[in-house]
């Protein structure tokens, strides 16, 4: 048999006035937080990047290239 760890079984200040009356809504805290990964609706994960983006750093890097071939041209030739 085990002891309760309070040593007070009927506190002077219980919530709703004992065990037997037991407690309103909002009187306690919860007993599970509501934050967790696994709340809110089901969305599939995404792989890979967006098409628009993906395209966006393709022209960049084209566009650089471009621009550092035609100025080691024009040193060359220069």
């Amino acid at each position: 048999m085990t002891t309760p760890s309070n040593p007070d079984p009927a506190p002077r200040s219980t919530p709703s006035g004992g065990a037997a009356g037991g407690v309103r809504p909002g009187e306690t805290p919860p007993a599970e937080s509501g934050t967790g990964t696994a709340t809110g609706p089901y969305r599939p994960l995404r792989r890979g990047w967006a098409a628009g983006p993906l395209l966006v750093v393709g022209l960049l890097v084209v566009a650089f290239a471009l621009f550092f071939l035609v100025y080691a041209i024009i040193l060359a030739t220069g």
